[in-house]
């Protein structure tokens, strides 16, 4: 499910993490999840997407490796 990402990393450098239900996505990611239920998405502060990942821990150690501050959405 982890591919590499090309995250924007110009502007504010706060991004948020939060998991989203596998079942809510397309059908094609969805497939790519294979057995997961949940992953976690990184937005910006405008609320677009930058990164769809397998767990918690990738989504915070992807934005730092960006120089990002991940906050953690509920």
């Amino acid at each position: 499910m982890d591919t590499n990402v090309e995250m924007k990393t110009d502007g504010p450098r706060i991004v948020y993490v939060k998991p989203v239900f596998v079942a809510d996505l397309p059908k094609e990611v969805r497939d790519e999840a294979g057995e997961l239920e949940q992953l976690y998405a990184v937005h910006d502060q405008n609320g677009e997407q930058l990164a769809l990942v397998s767990n918690r821990k990738l989504a915070f150690s992807l934005a730092r490796q960006h120089d990002l501050a991940p906050v953690n959405v509920h």
